[in-house]
């Protein structure tokens, strides 16, 4: 749409408020609103100033003022909402300069899109993410001086099939063995349904939703296929839509990467494509149908993925994921149609146009910007230095010999490990300014000061069982 035809809409739908949406630098999604007499169609230009200072990892304090600019294309009247809303993504700008704010994350998506048309590879990267997550009945959790707690529950969770609540029917998911039972055994189909019409009726194109593999309400609605910074636009209201609805119903959904022990966790596999002038260039006649340039593609992604897993992978949570056991993508090689391998090439049809790679290591806790915009880097620099990705593994891993096993790369054992490989490895992020040395070092600096030293120092649960009668 363009400002004309937002406002035409606002009148149309009688919209009341204008709800302007953001990133920050984290990856949760931030608003402010406003009442509809203060969208002009200057706003799409000049925007609305507000406190930068204020957000997660942006402004100081003594140069706090910033602009948040509507971006007419995202116009979507907001269904949760009592007052007839219009909801906006938006972009942000330094008041001064009138430039994107290097630490917007969907600015950062921009300049990577930018850079690949520049490039002359392609002109197109499609991106299509299989979001996954929990759907649970009840949550708590806390952390004090004296105690830290969570739990979860789901009356669908194989660990309430004992329980004498009437609710319990008997129907509990078996650990691994969600994926995937009719009714009634799986509950949540009615709850997936009314998020995915709402996600259609919201311009975003679903492809089917099941039940995951998982126990206790693990969820997956499949997306269709976009560009880079449509496609993250979509994941965020995704995920808004999915939080919203399951709270209709009376639940609480996250995207934590792995709530429930011993079980599978919530992981976020991402198809990934180039296209130039209408034509797919990962299409070819060499491995399982990918071109020369498919395989440098899986190269570059393969050579980075230490430093690639600190934006894919960004939480402390994310590796408890990451582990052996539960077809989670640990071992850094590619094959045709092993889901243990990091990067699969889809073997469903013959088509060309159908021809992508799938990078299976990255969860929903991302913020999707800078995780799709940090993989096709990635992909480039495979491209232009032609990275040899080395032999594919078509083997069963689990029944491999040890020393064939020991030969394999391994994804970080944590987040400290991959923003220690970022350090090292982030000069493929910098190139054509997508990523700057201040975002890559203000990266790394935050997680590591909030997230990674703020676990550290915390005494554990699980540290009780092993050492309170030591």
């Amino acid at each position: 749409m363009t400002p004309k035809q937002v406002l035409n809409l606002v009148k149309q739908q009688n919209i009341e408020f204008i709800d302007c949406r953001f990133m920050d630098f984290p990856g949760l999604w931030q608003h402010t609103t406003y009442p509809v007499s203060e969208l002009q169609e200057s706003s799409f230009e000049e925007g609305f100033g507000f406190d930068g200072s204020s957000i997660r990892g942006w402004q100081a304090i003594n140069e706090s003022d910033m602009l948040i600019v509507p971006v007419a294309d995202t116009a979507r009247v907001d269904p949760f909402l009592d007052r007839p809303t219009l909801s906006l993504i938006c972009d942000i700008k330094d008041p001064i300069t009138r430039k994107t704010y290097s630490r917007d994350p969907r600015s950062i998506a921009k300049k990577a899109s930018d850079y690949l048309k520049a490039s002359k590879i392609a002109d197109t990267a499609y991106f299509g993410p299989e979001m996954e997550f929990f759907v649970f009945d009840r949550v708590r959790y806390d952390q004090g001086i004296n105690h830290a707690v969570y739990e979860v529950d789901s009356e669908e969770g194989v660990w309430n099939r004992g329980s004498d609540s009437p609710a319990n029917l008997g129907y509990q998911v078996r650990q691994k063995e969600g994926y995937f039972p009719c009714p009634p055994m799986d509950r949540l189909t009615n709850l997936r349904s009314e998020m995915a019409d709402i996600m259609r009726q919201m311009g975003i194109a679903v492809e089917c939703h099941h039940h995951e593999v998982s126990t206790g309400g693990q969820c997956e609605i499949d997306l269709r296929y976009d560009t880079l910074l449509n496609m993250a636009d979509k994941c965020m209201m995704y995920k808004y839509i999915v939080k919203n609805v399951a709270a209709r119903f009376g639940k609480v959904a996250t995207f934590m990467p792995k709530p429930v022990f011993q079980d599978n966790g919530s992981g976020m596999h991402t198809h990934f494509s180039l296209w130039k002038q209408g034509k797919p260039l990962f299409a070819g006649k060499r491995y399982a149908g990918l071109s020369q340039m498919g395989l440098y593609a899986i190269g570059g992604v393969l050579k980075h993925a230490g430093s690639l897993l600190a934006f894919t992978n960004p939480t402390t949570n994310s590796y408890k994921r990451l582990v052996p056991g539960y077809e989670a993508p640990v071992n850094l090689v590619y094959s045709s149609r092993n889901r243990s391998a990091a990067i699969r090439i889809p073997m469903y049809q013959s088509n060309p146009a159908t021809k992508r790679i799938e990078f299976r290591c990255p969860d929903s806790s991302c913020n999707p910007y800078l995780a799709f915009a940090a993989m096709l880097m990635a992909a480039i620099d495979g491209i232009k230095n032609k990275i040899d990705p080395g032999d594919p593994l078509d083997k069963d891993m689990y029944d491999l010999e040890p020393e064939e096993y020991d030969l394999m790369n391994r994804a970080p054992v944590d987040l400290n490990e991959a923003l220690d490989d970022l350090h090292d490895d982030h000069d493929y992020l910098l190139q054509g300014g997508v990523f700057t040395e201040d975002v890559i070092h203000y990266w790394i600096q935050y997680k590591q000061e909030e997230e990674v030293a703020a676990l550290r120092a915390r005494p554990h649960p699980y540290e009780f069982c092993m050492y309170f009668d030591i």
